[in-house]
């Protein structure tokens, strides 16, 4: 993908440019000529190689700067504020660059004569699928306000789930950090000075004890971060690089998915009932825009972040292509409890499939809510444990050689 500027006129002459994100000049053409325009000239932007746009690479929209733009971007249209004064304005408010930046390639795109969803496209990094979907649905039902806040509510309902996981991972991955970070100093650093107080005194004494089973893993250990660290650093971030790439991979991503529903003491059970959480939540807010049904369960399957509901979500594509039920495919599958694809079952017979999809969507956040506290407080006591065993067993091996040496004296 590249960005290209454009230059062209319409069918009446009237001039506009503006940029576009394609894979080709061919593209760009192709896609200003069913906008309806004759091109004119396209060119390849090429922008200096700066560290701010490789750490953009990175960076991903923040939820609640996105949800807090597409509330106001419905209150100034339903206000009746033009598009594009809309566009200028909430540039100027927006605080976020990544979101500015997408705003103002929006703007020009929109002063060029694309659609408000056409011109969201040249965004992938931040308007989704399922945004620039809605988006279409509202400006083609011409309730495009409407289709704004129900994106804004959607947006605020995943940027809270997103923080209830984050913050309940926050304190396990901190103390965990830390505790790595002491052992590795205490093993590097401490442990080789009490080693060497341990051969001057056995010298001194003419003792020839071998050391403990336990102090000799510790030294063992120690020798090797303090000996080999050049080898052991590439290892590590080859084997981070590995996994990164292995995760990525269509294979890895289901493999990696599958496991995390497997995780003991409830985590898995926390994994499954966030994806479905999202799941219904996107599913439900699609329809409710007026996305065509097959598209909203395909972005659905997208967005859920699971590969396993991505991989249901296929079944569910090609039974309602085929004429059947969306509910059938989901009792097939473990990933859906019985009582969704029932849920679902009742929405589509009675015509409530929207509400029904809701009811998931907030009972299974009020279930995160209370397996992640109830996680939370299994944790804490659990990383306690964990870190107090380590430090015991550095300890104790420590303290070991200096009985064997007392006994030796003795």
């Amino acid at each position: 993908m590249g960005t290209f500027a454009f230059r062209a006129v319409d069918v009446a002459g009237v001039a506009s440019r503006g940029q576009v994100d394609a894979s080709s000049k061919a593209a760009v053409t192709e896609q200003l000529r069913q906008r309806g325009l004759i091109v004119l000239d396209v060119s390849e932007k090429r922008e200096a190689l700066r560290l701010d746009s490789l750490t953009q690479r990175f960076k991903s929209v923040n939820l609640r700067e996105l949800s807090v733009f597409s509330r106001q971007f419905a209150t100034l249209i339903a206000a009746g504020m033009p598009m594009l004064r809309s566009l200028y304005t909430l540039e100027d408010q927006t605080d976020d660059e990544m979101l500015k930046d997408a705003i103002v390639a929006v703007r020009e795109n929109v002063e060029a004569g694309s659609s408000l969803a056409a011109a969201m496209e040249s965004q992938p990094g931040v308007f989704d699928p399922l945004y620039r979907s809605m988006v279409r649905a509202g400006e083609g039902s011409g309730r495009l306000e409407e289709a704004l806040d129900r994106i804004a509510f959607q947006l605020e309902k995943l940027d809270s789930l997103k923080r209830q996981v984050k913050s309940a991972m926050m304190y396990p991955a901190v103390v965990f950090t830390l505790a790595l970070v002491v052992m590795i100093a205490v093993v590097a650093f401490i442990v080789p000075v009490f080693v060497g107080i341990f051969e001057e005194i056995s010298a001194e004494t003419g003792g020839d004890a071998q050391l403990p089973f336990m102090t000799q893993i510790v030294v063992g250990i120690s020798d090797l971060i303090t000996g080999k660290w050049f080898v052991i650093l590439p290892l590590v971030a080859f084997a981070a690089y590995a996994f990164v790439r292995w995760k990525k991979s269509e294979r890895g991503r289901m493999q990696w998915d599958r496991f995390k529903l497997r995780l003991p003491a409830h985590i898995g059970d926390v994994v499954q009932k966030v994806a479905l959480a999202r799941w219904s939540r996107t599913f439900a807010g699609s329809i409710s825009s007026g996305v065509p049904v097959l598209q909203s369960i395909e972005i659905s399957g997208q967005t859920a972040g699971n590969a396993v509901v991505e991989e249901a979500m296929h079944d569910v594509y090609e039974s309602v292509k085929g004429g059947g039920t969306i509910a059938k495919p989901l009792t097939d599958n473990d990933a859906f409890p019985a009582m969704v694809s029932h849920m679902v079952s009742v929405g589509e017979e009675s015509g409530q499939l929207e509400t029904m999809l809701e009811k998931v969507a907030d009972f299974y956040e009020a279930e995160v809510d209370a397996k992640v506290r109830a996680l939370t407080s299994l944790i804490e006591p659990v990383m306690i444990m964990f870190v107090g065993a380590v430090v015991g067993f550095i300890v104790i091996a420590m303290y070991l050689p200096i009985f064997s040496l007392y006994d030796n004296i003795r």
